[in-house]
């Protein structure tokens, strides 16, 4: 018998990252580069509150070096339902959390309890790619619905209409998204709700970028809905910088008591697969949730100020179109079409060859993302400058008359 791997193998493709490698190997022979590629910003000039690192290290030394619950440490999943209930309005209890390593393996917890084989799951186009990923892994069928560039990016809400049948096991909403930096607006959550709601679907909203937000006011998807079974994911990552420490959770707000209890049960059985997220991170994460506040709006208006620039800078380049984004911290720009390159993957990897500066193909965001690029916001305005000035310089080489 010839040996094979498995066939959910090639359903793996994780465009972010994909050319690292390749960035990895221009460095060895001294090429500099510029990474615009990963949301992580503790590689740039943010850094973990000090007073999260300080619960770090006394939860070690006092001996919180143990298997938590399965489900979560209770008193932090406890001050995750306060904070949900203080800052998004979601009436939750802490028996609806459950505590995950980061909003990725929330992403695998709940597509894993929901998706059998040819179920369908409508996912945004462009979407952050791990909910495609594990969608098809788990059998399911991603369909992608079309957020309107010409709208902000906007959830096109007939389009969403359309596409709901039989199979369609939920509904995923990014917002703020990755990764466009759309913003949604209230009466499209609660038309989506609504969608939901007559079909009998259950709504996944990540809300990972909650409080970053440059414009608008962010509302959760949960605390609008009224008979609609959502499940919500968030994190520490991003907004309290914790992006290593891998500590995320998600909850589930059923307003008819009708599917929480079978949900809740099959996420705490997966859970107990893999033991538990790590016990230190998570005591630091009660103090992160409790006491580290004063950071966020430095942390918002670092992030807009860079937002502006690169916006700015992308309007004056003539060759790009934009949206400008109002969270998160991405810009997601259309390229032109180039005889010097076939499509935006393409695109990618000869920007970073010739002016060493690594951003992500749009296709590799799904649906409705070709021939775009996302680039992270995050560096210090002297950096993006450099990268930049760099882009420009190959863009008008390649686009000249």
């Amino acid at each position: 018998m010839t040996f094979s791997l498995a066939e959910r193998v090639g359903y793996i493709h994780y465009a972010i990252r994909e050319f690292i490698p390749l960035a990895k190997q221009l460095e060895k022979k001294g090429k500099k580069i510029i990474y615009l590629n990963v949301g992580d910003p503790l590689k740039f000039d943010f850094d973990t509150p000090q007073i999260i690192k300080d619960a770090l290290y006394e939860a070690v030394v006092r001996g919180h070096n143990y298997y938590s619950l399965s489900e979560g440490d209770e008193e932090l999943r406890e001050a995750i339902a306060e904070k949900e209930r203080r800052v998004n309005k979601v009436d939750i209890s802490a028996e609806d959390v459950v505590v995950t390593q980061g909003v990725s393996e929330a992403i695998n917890f709940i597509l894993a309890v929901l998706v059998d084989k040819d179920d369908e799951v409508l996912l945004p186009g462009p979407v952050y790619p791990l909910y495609e990923i594990y969608t098809r892994i788990y059998g399911g069928k991603p369909i992608f619905y079309k957020c309107d560039e010409k709208n902000q990016w906007m959830p096109d809400v007939n389009d969403i209409r359309e596409k709901v049948s039989k199979k369609t096991k939920a509904i995923v909403i990014i917002n703020p998204n990755n990764p466009t930096g759309s913003l949604y607006d209230k009466h499209i959550i609660e038309e989506i709700l609504d969608i939901a709601s007559e079909n009998d679907i259950i709504v996944i909203s990540d809300e990972i970028y909650d409080r970053i937000v440059f414009e608008g006011e962010f509302v959760s998807t949960a605390s609008l809905a009224k008979d609609t079974t959502v499940i919500g994911l968030n994190g520490f990552s991003k907004v309290y910088l914790m992006t290593g420490w891998r500590l995320g959770y998600l909850y589930v707000k059923d307003p008819t008591n009708e599917k929480r209890d079978m949900i809740l049960n099959a996420l705490h059985n997966l859970a107990r697969t893999r033991l538990s997220a790590c016990t230190p991170v998570q005591k630091a994460g009660i103090i992160a949730l409790k006491k580290a506040h004063e950071h966020i709006p430095q942390l918002v208006s670092k992030l807009r100020k860079r937002r502006d620039y690169v916006y700015r800078r992308l309007k004056e380049i003539e060759y790009f179109d934009v949206c400008k984004p109002k969270g998160a911290f991405y810009i997601f720009p259309r390229i032109p079409v180039s005889k010097y390159w076939k499509n935006d993957r393409e695109f990618v990897k000869k920007l970073l060859i010739e002016e060493g500066v690594l951003v992500v193909h749009g296709s590799g965001f799904g649906a409705y993302g070709d021939n775009h690029i996302r680039i992270v916001l995050l560096p210090p305005v002297e950096i993006l400058k450099e990268a930049l000035d760099k882009i420009e310089s190959f863009m008008r080489k390649h686009l000249r008359n």
